[in-house]
């Protein structure tokens, strides 16, 4: 005990068993024989001894009174459980203990003699602050939360460290004020729940040795080694469904259990260090108190500068018990608190969330009420922020490996299903020894092309239709206005621009040329608006009629843009809708084979497809794969057109498409261009592909002026008789499933710069409105079908 005086507090403790004595003398008083019999036996025992009543400082005097002692706490330790218990008689905090359980001492045999018991991170500022929180509570009817989770780590015979829960009971002990205790108002006991970490203040309202703790507590201990080695591990190797899908009522019910609050709220606020940002997080139903009605605000313009240091450079809670007693003895930070107050909370804790560094935001705690949240609670959160912060972690790492994955899928060439060679180059110089080499380039030799377009039939011609209309429309609107104010301004320069816009629109309707809509908008823009700017304010009616011209233009190009936003709209839509579908087409396309898969948007939808054996070495390469993916090829643009179909009512332009499938049955070689990143075909020969994949679609059929695609039709372009053979079958298959026409057109292709011998299938396809067709049909379902017609 003399040992535990050591640590400076405001305790003097003095074991002392007065309140058993007291118990024992009412009960010689009744009238059970047995009962009072014994009480009176033990108090004659007791009585020449009255340090047992006044209180023991000398720890020997529990030595000789040890049998003695053990009697007069029997029924507290009763003798059936002294094997099953780990309990004793101590003093809340100080790591003192004396009338162990048989349990509790072969517990503390096995540590060994030179073991010291002490309570785990509990530190001489804790120990200060609990003991003044054990006097607040009793003499002052505090209601003070001090259930900090407390541990004894103690090691078996076989040297494992075991977790024992700790547990107190303080019924039989007394807090009595010396002659150095202070007098405590409500304003001081306010002061102090607010500074948990002002050890001074708390010094100074207990002094050391202020007060005694006469009597004795009681120390339960329970094994809680397996939930304690759960914790250490879930903080670590933490195992989660992502933070935004937690529920934002079982996420506050579990705060709400540890802090015993019934209105607490939990929030989250992210935060930019770097652009000094705070940020909404991405988290499903947990809000952000801090920026309600914002997506993000500026650190500073809700905090002011001491506040934001202590939170971003200091990383310490912001605590606040009392958010309108912290507006009048804060008055730099009343925008803070008074947002607060306007959603009605009362008190908070805000709590950085930092791992390896860095700063991901802070967690929000908040109450409805005044005092709920302080600094003696707020160190709960130190239990349970690991995990937290793990999650939030792993959250936010699972984010940006996402975002990654979409730089990858939809800004770079490198499709996954070539994936591991990239990888495996990149391992190779990683792991050389000279990181200067230059980077291998990526080759897959003997694949096999299929590339098919959906293309916007005359999309350039209707682009200038688009233009000439809005150009048409401008000038029409400028000559009204000009016109107007000629009659109220006779100015030889405004009779100038009426001249000049009067051969404009003469000149528009002839064939629009490839500088005409620069030159007019240039014209417009630099000469004719600074004129109108300059009559603006000539009067009220010219003001309005000015006003209401420039009201009619594009807020970003300063022109009128109906028509050709109608038709970049309608041109966006087709080509997001048509590549959804080939994208979504694709996934099952994948699962036949792994293949290279890359697609283009441009007035239309391109697609390029390559596989063989280099592309998935690990799988067993067939040409029945090919073959399959030709099937799904022709499937998916009859799907495609179906899709457009269904469509074309909604557009705000009428557009067509046209459907080309190019067929090249020689395997070729591609080569990833590293100056590109993209994968182009490799060498002469090969590039004889490409020529055909750009110069086709613009191709008539020979010996006429007519195109060899056609709306509302697909065109299948190939060379040998086999390839004809081949798509034949795959027609007469979607024929049979109502996907495509009964008439097949067969044709030359007229002769292309080097190519010649092209010939073209080219067949309707058949509309469905009311769904697509079920399920993608595969090359056995063509055999099987066949065999079935045959």
């Amino acid at each position: 005990m003399e040992d535990e005086q050591n640590i400076r507090g405001p305790l003097i403790a003095k074991i002392s068993f007065h309140k058993v004595l007291e118990a024992l003398e009412e009960i010689a008083e009744s009238d059970v024989d047995y009962r009072s019999d014994y009480a009176k036996a033990l108090l004659r025992h007791t009585a020449p001894y009255p340090e047992l009543r006044d209180g023991i400082t000398d720890l020997s005097l529990l030595d000789k009174h040890e049998q003695l002692i053990r009697n007069l706490l029997a029924d507290l330790f009763p003798t059936a459980l002294t094997n099953n218990e780990i309990k004793a008689a101590a003093i809340p905090f100080f790591n003192f203990t004396f009338n162990h359980t048989a349990r509790f001492k072969k517990i503390l045999a096995n540590a060994g003699e030179d073991f010291d018991m002490e309570i785990r991170n509990f530190d001489d500022h804790q120990f200060y602050v609990f003991c003044c929180c054990l006097i607040l509570n009793d003499h002052y009817g505090c209601h003070l939360d001090i259930s900090k989770p407390l541990f004894y780590d103690i090691p078996d015979a076989d040297g494992i460290m075991k977790h024992y829960r700790i547990l107190y009971n303080g019924d039989f002990l007394d807090f009595i004020p010396t002659d150095k205790a202070v007098s405590l108002t409500p304003e001081d006991i306010s002061k102090l729940i607010d500074n948990f970490d002002n050890l001074d203040l708390w010094k100074e309202k207990f002094p050391e040795g202020s007060w005694i703790s006469k009597g004795f507590g009681i120390v339960s201990l329970f094994d809680a080694t397996t939930e304690s080695a759960i914790s250490n591990l879930k903080s670590s190797l933490l195992v989660s469904d992502e933070l935004k899908e937690v529920k934002k009522a079982n996420f506050e019910n579990i705060f709400r259990s540890i802090y015993r609050i019934s209105d607490l709220k939990i929030g989250f606020t992210e935060i930019n260090v770097e652009d000094n940002v705070f940020k909404i997080a991405p988290f499903k139903d947990i809000k952000s108190h801090i920026l309600v009605g914002n997506k993000e605000m500026n650190c500073g313009t809700m905090f002011c500068t001491s506040t934001l240091q202590q939170l971003i450079d200091e990383r310490k809670y912001i605590i606040i018990s009392d958010v309108e007693l912290f507006i009048q003895e804060h008055p730099d930070d009343t925008a803070f608190a008074g947002h607060l107050l306007s959603q009605d909370i009362r008190s908070c804790i805000l709590a950085p969330i930092i791992k390896n560094e860095k700063f991901y935001g802070f967690i929000e705690l908040v109450s409805s009420r005044p005092k709920e949240l302080n600094s003696i609670n707020a160190i709960k959160l130190a239990y349970v922020l690991p995990f937290l912060t793990d999650t939030i972690e792993r959250y936010y790492s699972e984010l940006q490996n996402e975002v990654d994955a979409i730089i990858q899928n939809e800004y770079t060439a490198i499709h996954h299903s070539v994936y591991w060679k990239f990888r495996e180059e990149a391992l190779a110089h990683v792991h050389s020894k000279n990181n200067n080499q230059a980077f291998k380039e990526i080759v897959f030799k003997e694949v096999y092309p299929l590339y098919g377009q959906i293309d916007v039939k005359g999309s350039s011609t209707a682009r200038n239709d688009s233009t000439e209309k809005d150009l048409i429309l401008q000038t029409d609107k400028l000559l009204g206005l000009f016109r107007f104010i000629f009659k109220q301004e006779k100015l030889p320069l405004i009779e100038q621009h009426i001249y000049e816009l009067e051969n404009i629109e003469e000149g528009l309707g002839k064939e629009l040329k490839a500088d005409t809509e620069a030159t007019i908008q240039n014209y417009i823009i630099n000469e004719v608006h600074p004129v109108l700017q300059h009559f603006d304010s000539a009067n009220s009616e010219i003001h309005q009629k000015i006003a209401d011209y420039f009201g009619t233009l594009d807020s970003k190009v300063k022109m009128v843009y109906e028509s050709r936003k109608d038709f970049d709209d309608t041109l966006s839509i087709i080509n997001k809708q048509l590549a959804a579908v080939l994208d979504e087409k694709q996934k099952e396309a994948q699962a036949f084979f792994p293949h290279y898969y890359e697609r283009f948007k441009t007035d239309g939808v391109e697609h390029n497809l390559y596989i063989g054996a280099s592309i998935s070495p690990k799988h067993a390469y067939n040409p029945l794969y090919l073959n399959n993916l030709r099937l799904w090829q022709l499937q998916a643009m009859c799907e495609m057109e179906n899709e457009y179909y269904k469509l074309k009512p909604t557009l705000p332009y009428e557009l067509d498409v046209t459907s080309l499938i190019l067929v090249f049955s020689t395997p070729i070689s591609i080569r990833f261009r590293m100056d590109e990143k993209r994968f182009d075909v490799d060498g002469t020969y090969n590039a004889r592909y490409e020529v055909v994949k750009k110069r086709i679609d613009k191709s008539n059929i020979k010996g006429t002026n007519e195109r060899i695609t056609q709306k509302n039709k697909i065109t299948i372009v190939y060379t040998q008789k086999k390839e004809e053979m081949e798509y034949r079958r795959y027609i007469q298959l979607l024929q049979h499933k109502n996907m495509l026409g009964n008439v097949i057109e067969s044709f030359d292709v007229e002769d292309l710069q080097g190519v010649t011998g092209l010939k073209a299938l080219r067949v309707a396809v058949t509309y469905n409105n009311n769904q697509r067709p079920e399920g993608t049909y595969s090359y056995d379902d063509l055999l099987k079908e066949l065999q079935h017609k045959e």
